[in-house]
């Protein structure tokens, strides 16, 4: 369970592995590194395949749905895999508008998009003229889209419209999109997949952080109780992956046999359940071919994505030739399983869009996302490197450490806090700090305690104890910075957004002299407001969120203590604060307060807020304009002399 996710053009693929404690080889270019501005990183393009529970090949196999934001606003497109052509489906100019699935029988697409951020999205049929239809109207909805019926005669979205806390279903008729109510969620479950003949949706309620259920609701029994399948004792957390494609079992996570989220299937016949995939780390997803012939997974490999596609009938791996190293996602089947389009990204390289020959196996490369004008040997592959934090516990991380770097040449140094609580920073492409690294700073991704990935003792280390030991832990990062003789000791800053731009003005509050700046993205300054004004929405999840926070019905002294806007007085290093004006999660006013205290006690703040934003930036303007902000920020109060 998630709180605040991470900055939206965060980290997201895969990385080497160093020795355990080792700092890095830095090995000198033989030519220096040219520096590019923030506009060549975001001259690269974002692509990302249309939604798994839709079809993602047309009716014909000949355009893939894709979304991209090559305009600077995302829109959906229609890629051709035989040359590689797209063709815009949407023309957004203001809000970021997302790919969903094609119609099983015709060229109409589902799209969705908010307003400004707001995250209040709705669902949209792009007619065959072009044309947009609002599926789901009205001024505070939330929708999304669930999948499609076998026979491609409805679909199904879910809509919170009669109680904002709640996500009811919907089943759309695919001709006339008339629509009926076929499950009411009137105790806010969190809402999970729907089996292919549409009988059974799966729903999870979350207990705490640490415990959860779920249960399955008969479509088939109009207001018919959902009932429990995964009944225990203990804290074991369960969650829904998918069904299988003959609605016999549903595939769902456990960690009730391990450390690590194992995936096991429970018969919809028999209520038996039965291992499916085991591993020393999480398995992310489980998904399968409409058939059913083959089945992807994945595993969160140490910060990285490993993906296998199995052939069922053969019990053997699927091998394709011509992908380049790097993480697979997003695999995407055409509905006759000739073909299938997947994205394939790297800590050097956004993702790009590859469709490939399941006959065959052969490969083609559809987009280049990243910008012609830049080399790639001119960015820097992402590491993973461990170190022991101040009670000698083990704290993995993403290094990224500037080309030429060394004892010689030592260079100025951030670290990264991710989002969450219960994030985790991945070894991946990410414009924001391949920007930085290319102009000579390093920066170290810590996964502090309470991270997601590394197993649930580790995850739930900083259970109502956020803003204590895992802020140590950041502190620590900084401290094992300037141990490295190839970072300069006077020059160690912290950043991070949302809970990562809580921790980062929490450093520089509780601990003003760890750190020699800070640049706080959107970061939580008032528990006390945050957790009573949470978005109805997130409902599903406030027991567990309250389990993990502190109740701030019980537990407001410590919300208090812990908030960096009542202490505030205590900032004396200069602090950069970035914010979206229509941000739900975290109100403008926590950054407002927060920069009139600290400027009130003499310390030197910076403040910019985007009025067409929300909890994370998607256009590219206003991407391009926090880059430069955090450099140029850095330049001045890090690198430089402050002047």
């Amino acid at each position: 369970m998630s709180f605040l996710v991470n900055v939206r053009n965060g980290l997201a693929a895969a990385g080497a592995v160093l020795a355990l404690g080792v700092a890095p080889a830095i090995a000198a270019q033989a030519q220096p590194v040219p520096r590019y501005d923030a506009e060549a990183f975001y001259a690269t393009t974002s692509f990302s395949l249309g939604n798994a529970s839709g079809h993602v090949f047309n009716a014909e196999t000949s355009h893939v749905l894709i979304s991209s934001d090559e305009t600077g606003v995302f829109n959906a497109y229609a890629l051709d895999p035989a040359t590689g052509e797209r063709t815009a489906l949407t023309g957004s100019q203001t809000d970021a508008t997302f790919a969903l699935s094609w119609f099983p029988a015709d060229g109409r697409v589902l799209v969705t998009a908010d307003q400004g951020g707001n995250e209040l999205n709705h669902v949209y049929v792009r007619e065959l003229d072009g044309t947009l239809r609002d599926l789901t109207p009205g001024d505070n909805v939330k929708a999304s889209f669930s999948g499609w019926s076998a026979d491609g005669s409805q679909f199904w979205l879910m809509t919170n419209e009669r109680d904002p806390a709640a996500f009811d279903l919907y089943a759309y008729d695919s001709a006339t999109y008339e629509r009926e109510l076929v499950f009411e969620n009137a105790t806010a479950f969190a809402p999970g997949p729907i089996s292919p003949d549409g009988r059974y949706l799966a729903l999870v309620r979350n207990r705490t952080s640490a415990d959860s259920d779920i249960f399955l609701a008969d479509l088939s029994q109009p207001g018919s109780e959902p009932v429990l399948i995964t009944e225990h004792e203990g804290n074991i957390a369960y969650s829904a992956y998918t069904f299988t494609p003959d609605s016999a079992a549903l595939v769902f996570a456990t960690n009730e046999h391990g450390e690590f989220n194992q995936a096991w299937t429970h018969d919809l016949a028999t209520g038996e359940k039965a291992p499916l995939i085991e591993a020393d780390w999480d398995v992310m997803y489980v998904g399968y071919s409409p058939s059913g012939r083959y089945r992807v997974h994945a595993i969160n490999d140490d910060g990285r994505t490993a993906v296998t596609m199995l052939d069922t009938q053969s019990g053997a791996p699927v091998e394709l030739s011509g992908l380049p190293e790097g993480d697979l996602g997003g695999v995407r089947f055409s509905r006759d399983e000739s073909m299938i389009a997947l994205a394939v990204s790297s800590s050097t390289s956004p993702a790009d869009i590859y469709v490939a020959d399941l006959a065959t196996g052969e490969v083609v490369r559809l987009t280049s996302a990243l910008n012609p004008a830049m080399d790639e040997a001119h960015l820097v592959p992402a590491q993973v490197v461990r170190f022991d934090s101040f009670d000698g516990l083990e704290i993995p991380g993403i290094l990224y450490v500037p080309h030429g770097a060394d004892a010689d040449n030592p260079v100025p140094a951030v670290v990264w806090v991710h989002g969450g609580p219960g994030g985790q920073s991945r070894a991946g492409y990410s414009p924001v700090i391949q920007h930085l690294v290319n102009h000579g700073y390093a920066v170290y991704a810590a996964n502090n305690r309470g991270s997601s990935g590394y197993g649930k003792t580790f995850f739930h280390m900083d259970d109502r104890r956020h803003g204590e030991e895992d802020l140590r832990d950041i502190v620590a990062a900084g401290d094992w910075l300037r141990e490295q003789d190839w970072v300069r000791a006077d020059a160690v800053g912290v950043m991070g957004g949302s809970y990562g731009g809580f921790i980062t003005a929490a450093a520089l509050t509780f601990h003003p002299e760890a750190f020699d700046v800070g640049i706080n993205i959107f970061g939580v300054t008032n528990w006390v407001r945050t957790l009573q004004s949470i978005p109805p929405w997130w409902e599903s999840f406030r027991e567990a969120l309250y389990d993990e926070m502190g109740d701030p019905a019980t537990d407001a002294d410590r919300h208090y203590a812990i908030s960096p806007l009542f202490h505030a007085h205590n900032i004396v290093r200069p602090m950069l604060v970035i914010q979206g004006a229509n941000d739900p999660r975290v109100l403008q006013i926590e950054s407002d307060e927060l920069v009139e205290a600290a400027r009130a006690n003499g310390a030197t703040v910076e403040y910019i807020v985007f009025p067409d934003e929300g909890h994370g930036f998607l256009r590219r303007e206003n991407r391009i304009t926090a880059s430069n902000a955090y450099l140029e920020f850095l330049n001045t109060y890090l690198a430089g002399d402050g002047e």
